[in-house]
This record gives C-alpha cells, structure tokens and sequence, in this order.
C-alpha cells in the first residue's frame, strides 16, 4: 500500500515517528537554556545550530565527498537551506528571549506549517490535501490557544511587558517559521533529487554552521564561564540539534516537508509540558486545551487511513458458440476463455 507522495505506507509510519522524536527533542531545548541564564540567545542559537551542523557535516563527510557532483548540481537549494539554517536560531532564540519561551516557540513552530505548505504549493505545485488541512488546522489552533494561555499567564505573574518587545518577539518567531520552512524544504528537495539524507542535512547544516561561526564567536564567551553554562551548550549541540536533525533527516526521506513542519508541532507542547514539570510554570485549562488539540493533529497525520477493501469480481460466463464463454468483468471488459482455461467446478456466476 501506498500514500501520497509514493511512499509504503510503512515507510511513512517510520518517518513520522522520526519527526516526532526530533521535535520531542528540540522541546527540550528551552528548559535546558533556563539552566545557563547568563548566556544570551544568540549564543545559545549559534552554539547549538552552528556546533550541531558541524558535527552533522563530519559525520556525514564520506556521503557528502560520494555525493559532490549532485549537491552542485544543487547549489542554489543547497546554499538557501544553510542561509535559513543560519538565521533560523537567531531568530527563534530571540524570539523566546523577548516574547516568552511558550509564546516564541508557538509562533516559530506553529506558522511553520503553514509557510511550508505555501512553498510546496508555489514552488513545487504540491496540492494540500484534505487529511493535511485537518491536521494543521488543529495543530495551529492549538499552538494558538497554548500562547494566548502562557501570554495570560506570563501576564498575571509579572504584569503587563513591554508591548514592544512582544511584538518584535511574535515577529521573529515568524521569521522562525519561515527560515525553518525553508531549511526543511531545502533538505526535502535534495533528497528528492537523488541526495541521500545523510548528506543533504550535512552539507546544508555544516554551510550553515560555518556562517554561524563568527555570531559564536563574537557572543559566546559566557558559554565557557561556567561548567554549567557549558554543559548546556553541548548538550543544546549534540541531543537536540545532531540527533534531532538526523532523525528528522532520516524523517524527511519519508515524508513530505509541510507533513514534517506539522508534525513537528508536537515541540511547543512538549515544551510548554516540561515548563510545567522542571521549570514550574503554571499552564492554565486553556493551555492544556491547546496540547489535546496538538496531539489530535499529531492522531490525524500519523494514523494511516482506512483503505477500501477492492470488490471481489463475480465473473459470468454467456456461451457464444465455437470461441468458447466469454468472461464479463466489473468495469465492462470481456475476456474470451476457452473450455479447457474454466477450472473444474466453476461456471455462470462463479466467484473468484
């Protein structure tokens, strides 16, 4: 059996679960940077984008020297994905830092899809289908209601922030959305063009580690101030960012990109969950409203789709003298059988 796009419906269950467990793994990612709070948000991005993608390349750098002719074939694709690769992290990171850890990976993660979605159909001519807008209706929805719900929330806690300081904060989360969109299509691309994900992800991800080297250097000293605040940056690099991106590379071999971004909205609810847990947060009904309406996107994409079982073919038989029968078949084609083809038993009205 197979789903859109052409891939086993296995395959796609497989995918799926990579995205999953990737974007499991970058929810963690704001609680572990409320444990360095002395390293600013453009450290933590570059440390864990820029680290993570050059771990990524080295890794894959026996695929990528294979696979050369191909990726410059690409160049253009691949030179966009480490473009947004670079300024995903500054941007999301930021985000957070100024809107909120909830209200920014909300926005970044939740107009993910969406961007997605309008590149696929732009670019690539990709029709939305009906079981997509479901899904992404619910998943958005709820990543809506859990920020107006931490937004609340936030503002009972510690009053009314600065207005514009959220705004900009909303603002870049979509500047998030869009550069992982594009990070995501990029990666998707290459794959589709023949690129094992092995060396599409390490060669977009270690370009855009390369341009994230000098942000690294000129705001990351605070990284080597401590042995807790370095803990943090390498696992920020090593768990969420070279597992996460593997897996989610290994996901986007399966899957189709906007299908990927959607999934990947399981992130701000796991987020906002461990808020709660570790950190101590508070999350209003509304909030836990808006999880449930995630995971029933997450149920809707992942859940393969009842097939309908095909029709047996009752086969009837009319004698036309010398030719033998002949067969009428559903869909009003006729096959001439001879005596001899007619197995023993069967006749006018015989079920196969």
């Amino acid at each position: 059996m197979r789903r859109a796009g052409g891939h086993p419906a296995g395959s796609v269950a497989v995918g799926s679960l990579c995205v999953l467990v990737a974007s499991a793994l970058w929810g963690t990612t704001g609680t572990a940077a409320t444990f360095a709070p002395a390293v600013g948000p453009l450290a933590i991005g570059a440390v864990a984008m820029g680290l993570g993608g050059l771990l990524q390349a080295l890794i894959a750098a026996p695929r990528i020297a294979r696979e050369v002719p191909r990726l410059r074939a690409q160049r253009g694709v691949v030179l966009l994905g480490a473009m947004a690769v670079a300024l995903y992290p500054l941007a999301f990171y930021s985000s957070m830092h100024l809107a909120g850890v909830a209200a920014g990976t909300v926005v970044s993660i939740g107009s993910a899809p969406l961007a997605s979605a309008l590149i696929e159909r732009v670019v690539d001519g990709r029709r939305l289908t009906r079981r997509w807008l479901l899904g992404a209706a619910l998943g958005m929805s709820g990543t809506v209601l859990l920020c107006v719900a931490e937004a609340a929330e936030a503002r009972s806690v510690s009053g009314a922030g600065s207005v514009r300081m959220t705004v900009l904060g909303v603002g870049l989360g979509l500047v998030a959305g869009l550069t992982y969109a594009l990070y995501s299509w990029a990666a998707h691309r290459l794959i589709g063009r023949g690129v094992s994900s092995g060396a599409a992800m390490g060669t977009v991800f270690g370009i855009g580690g390369v341009l994230l080297l000098p942000v690294l250097l000129a705001t990351g000293a605070p990284l080597l101030s401590s042995w807790s605040n370095a803990a943090v940056g390498a696992y920020m690099a090593l768990v969420p960012m070279l597992i996460g991106y593997v897996l989610f590379g290994w996901g986007l071999a399966h899957v189709p990109a906007s299908t990927a971004t959607t999934l990947s909205l399981l992130e701000p609810a796991v987020a906002a969950v461990l808020a709660v847990l570790i950190v101590g947060e508070r999350l209003p009904l509304l909030g836990w409203i808006g999880i449930a309406s995630v995971v029933g996107c997450l149920a809707v994409l992942t859940t393969p789709p009842r097939t309908a079982r095909q029709p047996r073919a009752i086969i009837t038989t009319t004698t036309t003298g010398a030719g033998g029968p002949v067969t009428a078949r559903p869909g009003g084609a006729s096959v001439h059988v001879t005596a001899s083809s007619v197995p023993t038993g069967s006749g006018p009205g015989s079920t196969h």
